[in-house]
């Protein structure tokens, strides 16, 4: 059972489809409590870090999550849901996220004649070709972004794939059994199938 943790906005409905469509049971769990009763979970994330963060405390989520982390659960975060997992993030004036990876979450700078935020298709570069989640994916391969703010990680050896746009960042990040990436799965066709697939089975 796939646990989609609910912290009161996100784009809940399209994982919980695709998650469906590949014959997954899954649950949007809307308290703490409910992540007992699952064997992965997932993060997904849509809007500012301040008010996932709120959100996750105020439905007891974060002391349980990284409790299941620590205990090895499977975690899958989905753009903000990578974010949090980082120390801190610009966002709202500076926000201190789950501090799970060390590094902050930069915005977009808006000189360099790029759009921000960053919307549509943009490849990813492997740098963990061996990280389960990649199976079957080829280095390069495009995958289906939104964002303003970009994951700066100080832990090189945790950075699984990274992006080009307007600089290199860090665009997935793999962390024994944590896992993560901006780019949105769900909505990136097969190649995000096949990720939420290799999730599925680990």
């Amino acid at each position: 059972m796939i646990g989609i943790i609910d912290y009161g906005s996100g784009n809940l409905r399209s994982v919980y489809n695709a998650f469906r469509y590949l014959g997954e049971d899954a649950k949007i769990c809307v308290s703490s409590d409910e992540l007992k009763n699952v064997d992965k979970i997932i993060l997904p994330g849509v809007g500012s870090s301040k008010d996932a963060m709120e959100g996750l405390s105020q439905r007891g989520f974060i002391d349980v999550l990284k409790k299941d982390i620590a205990e090895g659960k499977p975690f899958l975060g989905i753009c903000l849901g990578l974010q949090l997992l980082f120390e801190k993030s610009e966002e709202s004036g500076g926000t201190e996220g789950l501090d799970l990876i060390r590094g902050e979450v930069k915005l977009f700078p808006n000189d360099t004649g790029l759009k921000v935020p960053q919307i549509g298709w943009n490849t990813v570069e492997f740098r963990k070709k061996e990280c389960p989640i990649f199976k079957g994916i080829d280095s390069g391969t495009y995958f289906y972004f939104v964002h303003s703010y970009y994951c700066d990680s100080e832990e090189a050896d945790y950075v699984a794939g990274v992006t080009e746009y307007s600089r290199r960042y860090t665009s997935a990040i793999w962390k024994d059994n944590v896992f993560a990436v901006q780019f949105h799965p769900e909505r990136s066709q097969k190649s995000g199938l096949k990720i939420l697939k290799n999730f599925i089975e680990l």
